[in-house]
């Protein structure tokens, strides 16, 4: 496989695992997330991810990601990922109390044998205070 063949399906993996976070198909995340997925550090497991997904969507009912860009190759992908929601109470320490936020998320993940095995992940805090602020 060629770095463009690569890039493409790391591109292609990163679109479904996307899909299936927005369609709830929290079973399905096996096939792109790696069996000890670790999260800015701490070690989740496969279980622990889909339980704290679970727990964003709960928190976050019209949690949805919009995808800006993403940047891939073999063994990373880069993404910055929208979200227009209205978080039901607090959200990273903020009180939103069901406001409409617009931020962003920078994730950068790590991919071993074509899964995900490493996020990064970097969400606008300051955008959400500012928009809870008015």
């Amino acid at each position: 496989m060629d770095a463009s063949s690569h890039e493409r399906a790391a591109t292609i993996m990163y679109e479904r695992y996307i899909a299936c976070l927005n369609a709830r198909a929290w079973m399905g995340l096996g096939e792109f997330v790696a069996d000890d997925v670790v999260h800015n550090g701490r070690l989740l497991g496969v279980d622990g991810y889909r339980a704290m997904l679970e727990e964003n969507c709960r928190e976050i009912p019209d949690l949805y990601f919009h995808v800006d860009f993403v940047v891939a190759n073999e063994s990373h992908v880069a993404s910055r990922i929208r979200f227009d929601c209205a978080p039901i109470n607090e959200f990273l320490g903020v009180p939103v109390h069901g406001k409409r936020v617009v931020f962003h998320e920078h994730a950068f993940y790590a991919l071993r044998k074509g899964k995900i095995a490493e996020v990064f992940s970097v969400i606008d805090k300051t955008a959400i205070e500012a928009q809870a602020r008015l």
